[in-house]
């Protein structure tokens, strides 16, 4: 996957503003299909480069942004089993209220990565930046790192029209 992501061509911090779906993308990440079990919908990026890091659909057709400092990265990673269960669901369904951020979480800059420079969202209070690099016009492949961790979490966000 990571041969695959280096592929692939950069993309501007400005372009990324909006709404975006997410996806994972399995690549044997102890992280797979957690975030799709805990229904994650995915990412905003706002004008003014600051990102509401971690989307989740809390009702249909509402929205919620969490504060990923409430869930440290590697208490996550560690019990990524039980956020692929329906208990771990339902459990983070009851503390999702507690979670929600009071403003956004991140901020978009441009990084250089393998020789590419290009967009990459840079956590506010985690040790973690997600490198962004282009699909398609309306696609992109998203590659999480986390500073101390060797494994890379991939991901897709497919930009859709209407904010929530």
């Amino acid at each position: 996957m990571t041969a695959w992501f280096h592929t692939l061509g950069p993309v501007e911090p400005v372009e990324m503003v909006g709404l975006w779906r997410g996806a994972g993308i399995p690549s044997g990440h102890p992280l797979d299909g957690v975030l799709e079990n805990l229904r994650w919908f995915g990412k905003r990026f706002h004008p003014d480069m600051r990102a509401d890091a971690l989307l989740f659909q809390w009702r249909p057709g509402r929205l919620v942004a969490i504060d990923p400092r409430f869930v440290p990265i590697t208490l996550a990673i560690r019990l990524s089993s039980l956020g692929r269960t329906a208990f771990g669901r339902g459990l983070f369904s009851y503390f999702q209220k507690a979670f929600r951020a009071q403003g956004t979480t991140a901020a978009l800059d441009i990084r250089t990565l393998d020789q590419i420079a290009s967009a990459a969202m840079v956590y506010n209070e985690q040790p973690i930046v997600d490198h962004f690099r282009r699909v398609s016009d309306d696609t992109l492949a998203g590659m999480m790192c986390v500073r101390g961790d060797e494994r890379r979490f991939f991901f897709k966000l497919t930009k859709i029209g209407a904010q929530s």
